[in-house]
């Protein structure tokens, strides 16, 4: 068997194969979104200097790096990722006006580490360590693992 041509076919097979376990899947299938979001939220409640943006600035910047990244490896999951990523800066921004800035980041830092929890419990399960551990660029390809697997229940390509 040949390995797939495409950088993005290539990640997304040595991911899968790291998370196998069905129980392991259905972890990542909540916490990896959870973390996006998470890491997407904690970005927005950071201080933005007057006169320079508005709050969520630094989230953008950093969603826009990730794009870059997403766009450049398979444009169908880069679009998914956009519409993902406006509607949790969409969320984030509400929860902002509804709980402040500070209320946000104490939300977002729970978030994460329950999130984290949870990845490291569904590994324990796998009994496999997570792919990060081999390559940090695996921080950025699980969204897009995750992202893929609800393209094909969709039956959409990417």
């Amino acid at each position: 068997m040949h390995a797939p041509a495409r950088p993005i076919d290539r990640y997304l097979a040595h991911y899968g194969d790291d998370h196998r376990n069905p129980m392991n899947q259905r972890v990542h299938l909540w916490c990896v979104p959870a973390i996006v979001w998470s890491i997407v939220a904690l970005l927005w409640a950071l201080p933005v200097p007057e006169g320079v943006g508005r709050p969520g600035l630094w989230a953008a910047l950093a969603m826009l790096a990730a794009l870059v990244f997403y766009w450049r490896l398979s444009r169908a999951l880069g679009a998914g990722a956009l519409v993902l990523f406006v509607a949790m800066g969409a969320v984030a921004e509400a929860l902002r006006m509804a709980l402040g800035a500070a209320g946000l980041a104490w939300l977002a830092l729970a978030v994460f580490v329950v999130a984290w929890i949870g990845q490291f419990l569904g590994h324990r399960i796998e009994g496999r360590r997570p792919s990060f551990l081999t390559d940090l660029v695996y921080l950025l390809i699980g969204p897009l693992w995750t992202l893929g697997k609800l393209y094909r229940r969709l039956g959409w390509r990417w």
